[in-house]
């Protein structure tokens, strides 16, 4: 078996794959330089894909989160093992750039500084390479963990609201917008209760809303692994948030923040799902570009409706 096949059937998210490449180049440089051309020929086809992915209406019945992130993951497959193959041209045009820094009076044997310099040049491919699993698996976790308007029906949306309406009630009455609002803003940030923050002991935080602790804050705090969007890449890091006494607390300081501070002006008041939840991306409570159109479905899905009568 070719090593170009080996690379066709390795998936695509193997966090090894780019400790591999960087081996492959320090043993048998000029094969490394053809593998790293595959790869790059391989984004660039998954480039093209997504370009076409985008431009296909993505607004049907079966359309999700998880389902655009597991057909992102299957375009990347598909990029690579075309990629493999080799029959496209782009990886040997890629490859003689790439190897330029390469060439020396006994082709076969390259200086070790020639070597560096190709090391070099790789290795921002490397480090998109990474970045882009980073970021796929930061997305297949956030798929995971949080709840769309299709897969907490039942009981678990019903006790979800039951649990927090009367706070959420109270609180929304101060900011001029229905509760429902509230509830499915604490349903998105916390999975619909089952991700919600824990202190360090294990106990609840009561933090429905993902409030973090600033300079500001004089309570209690946790710190936990968080995934933020950095020039829209999703990135996990370790933040402090703000630990409650309860879900009354909670609420009542959301509220709080949105009405302390002229940024949440075009949040109060607002009666329309889809504009509260725009008005919130747009001030910038959260990172993830994506946040708006996640809370309007959930304001609009069926979950939360039937959980309001049931």
């Amino acid at each position: 078996m070719k090593a170009s096949d080996l690379d066709a059937n390795r998936f695509v998210l193997d966090v090894k794959a780019a400790g591999d490449l960087r081996n492959k180049l320090k043993q048998d440089p000029q094969g490394g330089l053809k593998q790293a051309a595959q790869q790059f020929e391989g984004m660039l086809l998954q480039m093209m894909l997504k370009s076409m992915r985008d431009a296909t209406p993505q607004d049907g019945v079966l359309d999700s989160d998880q389902t655009r992130f597991f057909t992102s993951i299957m375009d990347q497959q598909l990029a690579q093992n075309l990629s493999a193959q080799g029959k496209l041209g782009f990886a040997k045009m890629i490859e003689k750039q790439l190897g330029r820094g390469m060439a020396s009076t006994d082709a076969t044997s390259p200086t070790t500084s020639q070597v560096d310099a190709s090391l070099e040049t790789l290795q921002q491919v490397l480090l998109a390479r990474q970045a882009a699993k980073t970021a796929a698996a930061a997305a297949a976790r956030e798929a995971t963990a949080t709840a769309d308007a299709g897969t907490t029906a039942g009981g678990d949306g019903r006790e979800f609201v039951n649990k927090i309406w009367p706070q959420a009630q109270a609180a929304a009455a101060s900011l001029g917008v229905p509760a429902q609002f509230l509830v499915a803003q604490a349903a998105l940030e916390s999975g619909w209760g089952k991700s919600e923050i824990r202190a360090a002991d294990g106990s609840p935080s009561y933090n429905l809303f993902g409030v973090k602790a600033g300079r500001g804050w004089q309570g209690a705090t946790t710190e936990v692994q968080t995934t933020e969007y950095v020039n829209g890449v999703a990135q996990t890091s370790r933040e402090k948030f703000r630990v409650y006494g309860s879900y009354a607390e909670a609420f009542n300081d959301y509220a709080s923040v949105l009405r302390g501070s002229s940024r949440f002006a075009g949040v109060l008041g607002q009666q329309d799902g889809t504009r509260f939840a725009s008005a919130l991306q747009g001030a910038g409570y959260a990172t993830d570009p994506m946040y708006a159109d996640k809370l309007s479905r959930i304001i609009n899905g069926s979950t939360l409706r039937q959980a309001l009568v049931g």
